[in-house]
């Protein structure tokens, strides 16, 4: 009973600071959304991106306050090294629950260029969010196939050209979809924790601002624990987060060539895969060892 009592009590602080620091923060963007849809010029860009982005920066500080206060997570972060604020990045990583976005967030901030995702087009109807995730340029995508998919490689185009004025991390979730046992089995998925990637919108990232990027940072996420929902966040019950960084140098092969040809998406996908392959032998042995010293990994869940 007290247990459930505290639990309420920190999910009821944490979604009312969520909630106030979103409303806020993104509040505060609106001016400077409408100044930049009004006055399209680069020179404008330059002054709204870095307000735009710093205020992001503190609605992920803030965030980071609020999950640290009502949880004891024990995190276990590697690869850190060697970024800087003023750099380039492709991000990649694996793909479980919304919590990940945070974890990300978390885990970044301050290190490499606010992160920029591919995100559903149904999203920018989302109040407040839709709006300040349009004016941080997030490539809005509907993922339909067909010729919606073709529609969608080109608005992945002109928002990494708008990624060309200032430093910025493009992130993709390259399953596409959060990992659940059914969409694996529906799939034939050749790995056993993760989706099949897809690379679209990392291709487009490759071929219209390849040449900026330092590297591809490849993320690996894992949950010993089982994975979390947003709830489980929001009142504290995630005891372990384990996250890898890797710094993966993109091959030469994969950028646009010196008369302009892009790289072969089939050639794209193979490096893609390879990567794959290794971060899924990553996330069995993380888990593997969880086990090992006591830990028992829970299932998967949307």
């Amino acid at each position: 009973m007290f247990s459930s009592l505290v639990s309420f009590v920190k999910a009821s602080v944490a979604s009312v600071v969520l909630a106030v620091n979103t409303v806020l923060i993104f509040s505060l963007m609106i001016p400077f959304a409408l100044l930049k849809l009004v006055l399209p010029f680069q020179a404008v860009r330059r002054v709204t991106d870095v307000v735009l982005n710093g205020l992001a920066s503190f609605w992920i500080a803030v965030n980071g306050v609020w999950m640290a206060a009502v949880g004891h997570t024990r995190w276990q972060v590697s690869g850190m090294e060697g970024f800087s604020p003023r750099g380039w990045y492709l991000v990649s990583s694996n793909h479980q629950s919304w919590v990940d976005i945070l974890v990300l967030q978390k885990v970044f901030r301050g290190r490499i260029p606010f992160l920029k995702f591919f995100i559903k087009q149904e999203l920018i109807y989302v109040p407040v969010i839709g709006l300040a995730w349009w004016a941080l340029d997030f490539p809005f995508m509907k993922r339909r196939g067909g010729a919606s998919a073709q529609k969608d490689l080109e608005t992945a185009r002109k928002a990494c050209e708008k990624f060309k004025v200032i430093p910025t991390s493009v992130i993709s979730f390259m399953e596409g979809t959060r990992f659940t046992q059914h969409k694996h089995d529906q799939q034939n998925s050749p790995y056993t924790h993760l989706l099949k990637p897809k690379t679209g919108g990392v291709g487009m990232a490759l071929e219209t601002m390849g040449d900026l990027f330092d590297c591809l940072v490849d993320v690996t996420i894992v949950y010993p624990k089982g994975v979390p929902t947003f709830t489980d966040l929001l009142t504290g019950h995630i005891e372990d987060i384990v996250v890898t960084v890797r710094q993966q140098p993109i091959p030469k092969h994969l950028l646009v060539s010196a008369d302009g040809r892009p790289a072969d998406r089939s050639k794209v996908q193979a490096w893609i895969n390879g990567l794959w392959q290794a971060k899924d032998a990553e996330i069995a042995q993380i888990l593997a060892g969880a086990q090992t010293s006591g830990q028992r990994p829970g299932q998967r869940v949307a």
